[in-house]
């Protein structure tokens, strides 16, 4: 039995370094590979890189290998991207090229492929046009949606006050509130805090999965067709999962750190009092006249660098880039993170600081580096949603309250609780004081 074991494992080595061969052999006379670490039979790079911090791991890889290398995850194949020009080229400049899904294990159980985050080919060109159009028709960019947002504003202010001062995780609210947007797009109307069937759509989101597979009618006879019950509805839950829980974090995240540098909130609230005073709601229009709290809010999204990898990608086709041969659907990691903490455009780019986004006469200053929404033909579909959002909610809350943390606030740890996704804000209390 001993001898047994010991062979089969010799075989499966031995299919594992032909098939390695034979692939190499395959692309090799089609191009020059981007490099990248020696590879071993079955495991790939896995044991070495940290999967606790992979973004890490892929930072100390680029320094050897260069800003384009090749990693294996286990037998597949990914193409790291690694800085602003090579994202930059790869997602913008070869926008159609590098326009596929990749398929990670997580993203394929969370989203199934068939929503537009993951879908890929016609069924994604269609799902995506057709979202967009929807969403401009239900008045995504349009003032409509803006007043949506100052209402729902008014009450996640009106609930926090109902807090009368004592510390609390701000996580549900805000979630509760960035979820009624999406709410209020899709049904047409936003929810109460305490409703108990939007508390349970909030909790059950995932329970759409096993939804799913009862939903099959007429729609499996129509092959041309993309927009099947399944394709729409995990389409709309794609829009609660990106719209309501990356901006909610955001918040969250944001909150964290306005804590850790009161004399930051004060500039903001000195500027709100200028420019929009106590009694009104902030608008987009305020925006233009806020340069610091715009530069704040931009900050804060750079920061945290919540999907520091980017969603992957892959090539739909056989690709040149630069000097290399990527053959069609290569996974791609058009990673975020070094460009959003690029030390010659955002200087000491550990450091918050607002400056990053200033010139030098405190108008508000814009960055190609700032991509925390991707880019290129996959860019966030709720981009604009989102930085009304963000913009919002942060001036109403601040234009009411003062924040007051329950501990000295030079002991408050902003960094990010690191995983290999997605970065999230340590838990935190903290009290809102009107003002």
């Amino acid at each position: 039995m001993e001898l047994l074991g010991t062979t089969t494992i010799f075989l499966l080595i031995c299919i594992s370094c032909l098939l390695l061969a034979a692939t190499w052999r395959s692309t090799s006379q089609k191009g020059k590979q981007p490099p990248g670490p020696i590879t071993l039979p079955l495991v790939g790079n896995i044991l070495q890189l940290n999967p606790w911090n992979l973004p890490e791991s892929l930072k100390k890889l680029s320094e050897k290998y260069g800003p384009v290398f090749t990693i294996y995850l286990g037998p597949q194949k990914v193409v790291v991207l690694h800085g602003y020009d090579a994202v930059k080229e790869a997602l913008i400049d070869q926008a159609d090229d590098f326009s596929g899904r990749g398929n990670l294990p997580l993203l394929k159980k969370l989203f199934q492929g068939t929503g537009i985050v993951t879908s890929n080919g016609e069924t994604w060109k269609q799902l995506r046009r057709f979202t967009l159009t929807t969403l401009r028709d239900f008045g995504m960019g349009k003032k409509s949606i803006e007043e949506r947002i100052q209402e729902e504003a008014h009450f996640l202010v009106e609930r926090i006050r109902s807090m009368h001062e004592q510390p609390f995780n701000p996580g549900n609210f805000l979630v509760h509130a960035v979820s009624n947007i999406i709410c209020s797009i899709v049904f047409g109307d936003r929810f109460d805090y305490q409703d108990k069937k939007f508390l349970t759509l909030i909790e059950l989101l995932d329970e759409n999965n096993r939804l799913q597979n009862s939903l099959h009618t007429q729609e499996k006879g129509n092959s041309h067709s993309k927009f099947t019950v399944e394709t729409l509805s995990r389409s709309t839950l794609d829009l609660f999962l990106a719209g309501t829980g990356t901006t909610s974090i955001t918040l969250r995240h944001g909150f964290l750190i306005l804590q850790k540098y009161p004399e930051i909130v004060e500039k903001i609230q000195k500027e709100i009092d200028s420019v929009i005073g106590r009694d009104r709601s902030p608008c987009m229009a305020d925006r233009s006249q806020m340069p610091y709290t715009d530069a704040v809010v931009h900050e804060i999204q750079r920061f945290i660098d919540f999907l520091p990898l980017n969603v992957p990608r892959t090539v739909i086709k056989d690709t040149k880039f630069r000097d290399y041969f990527i053959p069609k659907d290569t996974m791609i990691f058009p990673m975020l993170s070094p460009v959003l903490h690029d030390g010659k455009e955002f200087p000491n780019p550990e450091k918050f600081d607002p400056g990053h986004f200033l010139n030098a006469n405190g108008t508000f200053k814009k960055s190609d580096y700032f991509m925390p929404f991707s880019a290129g033909k996959r860019i966030c579909a709720g981009e604009g949603l989102a930085r009304m959002e963000l913009f919002i909610f942060f001036t109403a809350i601040l234009q009411n309250f003062t924040l007051k943390p329950v501990v000295d606030h030079k002991d408050i740890d902003i960094s990010p609780l690191v995983s290999t996704l997605a970065n999230m804000p340590r838990p935190y209390e903290v009290s809102f004081i009107p003002r």
